[in-house]
């Protein structure tokens, strides 16, 4: 998955590694081309960027962190809200 919640397939990902090694240049997001976030706070700002957006794919995402956090009600919620669009 890229930074900017897309869902890439792993062809894809493959063609873009290879291209960025055979031109030497330094990893980015093989759908938007920006580079990867350097933190876990960058991640979850960018995945916050798109929930409010209401990307169903970043929704997902969120709903997997509450439910890793122990936060089923929150983790349903987002998830059913995904479900929705």
């Amino acid at each position: 998955m890229g930074c900017c919640s897309t869902i890439v397939c792993c062809g894809c990902c493959h063609a873009n590694l290879t291209r960025e090694i055979e031109e030497s240049l330094f990893p980015s997001c093989p759908f938007c081309r920006h580079p990867p976030p350097e933190s876990q706070e960058e991640v979850m700002k960018n995945i916050m960027k798109r929930v409010e957006a209401n990307d169903p794919v970043a929704l997902c995402q969120m709903g997997r962190e509450r439910y890793e956090e122990g936060d089923y009600n929150g983790a349903f919620q987002y998830w059913t809200k995904a479900a929705g669009l």
